[in-house]
């Protein structure tokens, strides 16, 4: 269908980008994914071109394009070459916004050339063991003492957390208990600061090319000159960027939907069984019509809502709506087309055995789909 999403301006980012993607990503996925991580000179590559760059201030060396839009043709330009490139995308619409909406001039001076070139890496660490989606249950501590932060605590499931150089940790610099969201704090936390360490590498059953860590600060002092915007205020931050952070689990879910349709297709053209192919037979035709008109009707859902997002009209229970959608289409949508490989759907050779173990984890992290439905669920008024 029709799509009045993109200018012609991201259209010709959209070529730069599959151009890209396609002579210095694909050749070399299957050994990053082997190793578990996207190596850092493709981050200085993509920033050399222009790719990493689009909103952060001229000044600095960006384009000053605050369009959420170039993030979204990044991401289908990968979903569409059957490859993820999940730390990347985690610091262009995870991270980036805080430094963007918080850093004052000097950490702007500091920090914003290495992220437009790709020199400085990034992660964000909020879980904790036993917190999950409750952030307002974090127990990492930060304690004031002069003019440093003495930091104390552990993060998991952190993306991109291994090769990061600067990690922005969320931490309690105080405590109210009539109210729990009070007196969380933005740091950011330096590679190579003591008492800063990585702990072990997580092992995942999907998006096995984006290395996920657990943290640890141990007695970390982090000067006050990294606290990002004010002490205590960080709740509100997040969840100013949590409709962003959501919208995006949706666009990888929607192009990677599409992405197992148009593997899919092409494989049941060719694929022969009892004498004829795959494609020939009514339930593939049916199975296949099914997965294209769900695959649609998400696409208009999440192209309104990139509109409001860049318009800054997205509301929170909006994009809770949106993730939960896209995310369960995409499921199913996985789901079904994985079946019409039969056995050699299960073997990771073919694309869609990637596409559908990476696909599990869209519907838990961002916040669970439960809790997207709580949420909608309070806007009703229930």
């Amino acid at each position: 269908m029709r799509r009045d999403v993109f200018t012609d301006d991201h259209e010709a980012f959209r070529a730069l980008a599959r151009d890209f993607i396609a002579h210095e990503v694909v050749p070399h996925y299957a050994a990053w994914e082997e190793a578990g991580r996207l190596p850092r000179a493709l981050f200085e590559q993509l920033g050399a071109l222009g790719l990493l760059s689009t909103a952060v201030p001229e000044e600095y060396g960006g384009a000053g394009l605050a369009d959420y839009r170039y993030n979204v043709v990044l991401q289908e330009e990968s979903a569409r070459a059957l490859v993820t490139l999940g730390t990347v995308r985690t610091q262009l619409d995870v991270v980036l916004p805080y430094f963007l909406a918080y850093a004052d001039r000097d950490q702007r001076e500091r920090w914003f050339p290495g992220l437009a070139s790709g020199k400085l890496l990034t992660a964000i660490a909020m879980t904790e063991p036993g917190t999950g989606s409750d952030l307002a249950g974090i127990r990492t501590t930060a304690v004031r003492d002069g003019d440093t932060y003495v930091l104390n605590g552990a993060k998991t499931f952190i993306t991109g957390g291994l090769l990061a150089d600067l990690v922005i940790v969320v931490a309690r610099t105080s405590s109210d208990p009539d109210n729990r969201r009070a007196g969380l704090t933005l740091l950011v936390v330096e590679d190579g600061m003591p008492g800063f360490a990585r702990g072990r590498v997580l092992h995942k059953m999907g998006i096995r090319v984006q290395d996920t860590v657990e943290l640890a600060f141990d007695d970390v002092r982090v000067p006050v000159a990294n606290r990002l915007g004010e002490e205590g205020a960080a709740f509100g931050y997040l969840g100013r960027n949590l409709p962003q952070e959501r919208m995006t689990v949706a666009v990888g879910s929607v192009a990677q939907a599409r992405a197992a349709l148009d593997t899919t297709v092409a494989y049941v053209k060719e694929r022969e069984a009892f004498g004829r192919t795959v494609a020939s037979f009514q339930n593939t035709k049916f199975e296949l019509a099914a997965v294209a008109a769900e695959t649609e009707a998400a696409q208009a859902m999440l192209d309104r809502a990139v509109l409001d997002l860049v318009a800054g009209e997205l509301s929170g229970p909006d994009a809770a709506k949106v993730k939960l959608f896209c995310t369960e289409m995409q499921a199913r949508a996985v789901d079904r087309c994985l079946q019409l490989f039969g056995g050699y759907g299960y073997m990771l050779e073919y694309p869609i055995a990637r596409l559908y173990a990476d696909a599990r984890v869209t519907r838990i992290y961002a916040g669970t789909s439960e809790v997207m439905k709580v949420i909608i669920a309070k806007s009703l008024g229930l």
